[in-house]
């Protein structure tokens, strides 16, 4: 029986049910939940490096996006704070848009 051991979309004990599989899970508590996000999160940004097409590279930013709202759910934060201090932090240092790659830097 192969070992998971990680956080799982809601549905999917529904499906393995319907589909007759044999499990074991639970309910993470709380202060678990964070933890495993984060590591969820890796999981899927890995994916998302390793996608070779825009439709699985669009698949693991939504996993990414619905793990950012578990996030901020689990913080007490809501999207809309999250916007906010996304706006700020754009404002002070800039987004992504423009590509900037840094290469080096002189030591001072």
């Amino acid at each position: 029986m192969p070992i998971y051991s990680k956080l799982i979309r809601d549905n999917i004990l529904v499906i393995m049910d319907a589909k007759g599989v044999n499990y074991r899970a639970r309910t993470l508590e709380p202060n678990e939940l964070l933890t495993e996000v984060k590591a969820k999160m890796l999981e899927e940004a890995r994916e998302f490096h390793e996608a070779t097409t825009v439709q699985d590279e669009v698949e693991e930013l939504v996993d990414i996006l619905e793990l950012i709202h578990t996030a901020i759910s689990a913080l007490g934060v809501s999207y809309e704070e999250l916007e906010v201090c996304r706006n700020q932090k754009k404002m002070e240092r800039g987004g992504f848009d423009k590509g900037i790659y840094l290469i080096d830097v002189e030591d001072q």
